[in-house]
């Protein structure tokens, strides 16, 4: 019965924010924090999740990783995981506040989400249900995480529900006026299934194609479109093709990361597309890149996810998507402490070919 038909695409994902003990020393930008933690103390937290890194770059602001099963972004005082197939990603909360907590670093806010999984039965515990990922959540965060929320989104479509967890002190809020953080950022998870069959058959690798990850990650990025998702000439690709299909790769752009990964199988195809940004960007720019994921993958369901304290963004996705041939079937939002406004909107293709 826990047996499943094929590859869980749909990514759990988790993100922690520390503070050090000093407040002013917290915001200097070229304080390496948590990305002194070395290689071996990543990778035993990897495996407590089980998976490994497969290729990495970084720059002066974080570094990226590709994983196994997806992401790793670490900032000075900012950790990303996301991971998908049947990994245990809340194993590594207890790991990452013990070695953060060697570097004088004290854990404040958590925000985990993740969409509804195809393969459910097929998660281990903890992520048996959502019901249990909380409980896990609750039981394993340090108690000066007081202000805590769990919801799931709902949405017309039975397959598609969004679930948030989020976790903060009562400080986080004032340490975010400080720096400058509030009504200043979002992030866009966005998941996609039922792939463009003839998209998706480009994830798949020939058979001894004598090619390493990495040289044949980089000709699926340019043979599928995905370097032009982002108009940056100076943004840093770090992509890998998995044998015999799948892709992941990492985008760094300054501060700022993106990240696509893809299950291209007929029958439970499936692509997620994450990036961060600022409210200030100029919208239209982040207009077209909707536009450009999903000419890339051309789907026939697809979820937006936009984290963020303002309106300005989440009000611009279907405006975008639309013209493409997917209708918007709900949307829907919620407030959570410290992390601000979730809005969860889903989109099915118009006309099914």
């Amino acid at each position: 019965m826990a047996v499943s038909a094929g590859f869980e695409g749909f990514e759990k994902r988790l993100e922690l924010h520390f503070f050090g003990d000093d407040p002013l020393n917290n915001l200097i930008d070229n304080e390496m924090g948590l990305r002194l933690l070395d290689f071996e103390s990543l990778q035993e937290v990897l495996d407590a999740v089980q998976c490994t890194v497969v290729s990495a770059v970084g720059n002066q602001y974080f570094d990226a990783y590709v994983l196994s099963e997806s992401s790793l972004f670490v900032y000075p005082t900012k950790i990303i995981i996301k991971t998908c197939g049947t990994t245990q990603l809340l194993k590594s909360i207890r790991p990452l506040v013990d070695y953060a907590h060697d570097l004088n670093l004290t854990l404040c806010a958590c925000r985990y989400t993740r969409g509804s999984f195809i393969f459910p039965k097929s998660q281990p515990f903890p992520h048996t249900s959502f019901k249990e990922e909380v409980f896990y959540l609750e039981e394993n965060l340090p108690i000066n995480l007081c202000y805590r929320k769990a919801s799931v989104m709902p949405s017309k479509l039975a397959s598609h529900s969004w679930h948030v967890f989020t976790a903060s002190d009562a400080q986080a809020t004032t340490r975010q006026l400080v720096s400058g953080d509030v009504n200043a950022t979002f992030t866009l998870e966005i998941c996609m299934t039922e792939l463009d069959r003839v998209i998706a058959r480009k994830f798949f690798r020939r058979p001894d194609d004598g090619k390493n990850g990495d040289t044949a990650g980089k000709e699926m990025t340019e043979l599928t479109g995905i370097g032009g998702i982002n108009p940056n000439p100076n943004s840093i690709i770090c992509d890998f093709a998995f044998d015999p299909c799948g892709y992941s790769m990492n985008g760094v752009d300054g501060d700022r990361y993106s990240t696509i990964h893809v299950t291209p199988e007929d029958g439970f195809s499936y692509a997620s597309f994450e990036c961060v940004g600022s409210v200030y960007d100029d919208h239209d720019e982040v207009a077209q890149m909707l536009k450009r994921v999903v000419q890339v993958f051309k789907p026939a369901t697809m979820s937006v996810s936009t984290t963020c304290t303002s309106h300005e963004v989440w009000t611009r996705v279907v405006h975008a998507i639309e013209p493409l041939g997917l209708k918007c079937r709900s949307c829907v939002m919620d407030e959570f402490p410290a992390a601000g406004s979730v809005v969860f909107q889903t989109f099915t293709a118009t006309r099914r070919k």
